[in-house]
């Protein structure tokens, strides 16, 4: 049986408590009778008050874990069993890494929502100063909630942070009044995705596969023209290879190459760190390199080309 988990992300002293106070005074969120586990992982001023929960927070049961060591799939599966839990609520330390709880969860919790919270007058200097860590919170949120916001506050500033790192993700900002706006500033694309060609600027590779991966579909059956490198792979033929960018998402510790198979007849004449410019219909088909379905290219027009200015593609 699946078990439910609801993970709160953020800094210390960003709201992560208030939330979850919140949330689990909601009776349509916890109707006092599900055994619920709440997992610190860091203890900021705020503390829980079961009391203030349905049934006097009886089917509450708190545990703290200090170390990043004891996220690990035993401890985690032990303290469910422990409080027989049918519900996972993580407050999540800020400074640790996303994946390293991610894959430490028990092959049965499921996480149903993650949640990031921000606070506004300190999140811009955090972004200056631990970007990667940021980035590492914002890439796998469905909201970003940006709270203590009052008008003296640009939305695009934070709007811009959020959405460079995922155009899904949802933004919230939350008044000290209580009063919470929702944004609804559009992200144009820098390409027009219905143009015949869709041209990709070399300063726009990575906004365009960040796009491709999140929604290959929309691009199913267009024609796209780039600028890449070339990898070739031993598992291909010969006229076959991928092509793509190297994309830094936060800094330069994370770096990572973003390709695309690409079937083309003149593929024989290029090698691996060859740069060109294809021309390609976009297919959704299974590749062996991706190992399910996603998007190939289909070359129509290949050429020679020189490295961009900036080889490396950023947001």
């Amino acid at each position: 049986m699946e078990t439910a988990v609801y993970l709160f992300t953020g800094f210390l002293e960003s709201g992560k408590t208030k939330l979850i106070q919140e949330s689990l005074a909601d009776k349509n969120f916890n109707s006092g009778e599900e055994n619920t586990l709440i997992i610190l992982c860091e203890e900021g001023i705020e503390e829980i008050d079961p009391f203030a929960c349905p049934n006097d927070g009886k089917n509450l049961f708190i545990e703290v874990i200090e170390r990043i060591e004891q996220i690990n799939p035993d401890k985690l599966s032990a303290l469910q069993k422990k409080h027989s839990a049918r519900r996972i609520i993580i407050e999540y330390n800020g400074m640790w890494k996303i994946d390293d709880f991610y894959n430490a969860m028990p092959k049965d919790w499921i996480v149903y929502q993650e949640i990031m919270l921000a606070d506004t007058t300190t999140f811009l200097n955090y972004n200056a100063n631990m970007r990667s860590l940021v980035v590492d919170k914002l890439q796998g949120c469905e909201m970003v909630i940006f709270n203590r916001f009052s008008d003296k506050y640009e939305k695009i500033d934070y709007h811009k942070i959020a959405r460079a790192v995922s155009r899904n993700v949802n933004i919230a900002y939350e008044y000290s009044d209580g009063n919470v706006e929702f944004d609804d500033i559009e992200d144009p694309l820098p390409f027009d995705i219905n143009s015949p060609v869709i041209e990709i600027k070399d300063e726009d590779y990575a906004i365009w596969y960040r796009d491709l991966v999140e929604d290959f579909k929309k691009y199913e059956g267009k024609t796209v023209k780039f600028k890449g490198i070339i990898a070739k792979d031993e598992r291909m033929d010969a006229n076959s290879f991928v092509i793509g960018r190297h994309v830094m998402v936060c800094c330069a510790d994370d770096i990572s190459y973003r390709g695309l198979v690409c079937n083309c007849k003149g593929a024989s004449k290029y090698k691996t760190k060859d740069w060109a410019i294809v021309k390609a219909k976009i297919l959704i088909k299974k590749h062996k390199l991706y190992g399910s379905e996603g998007p190939v290219l289909d070359s129509v027009e290949i050429a020679d080309a020189t490295p961009p200015l900036q080889e490396v593609a950023t947001f």
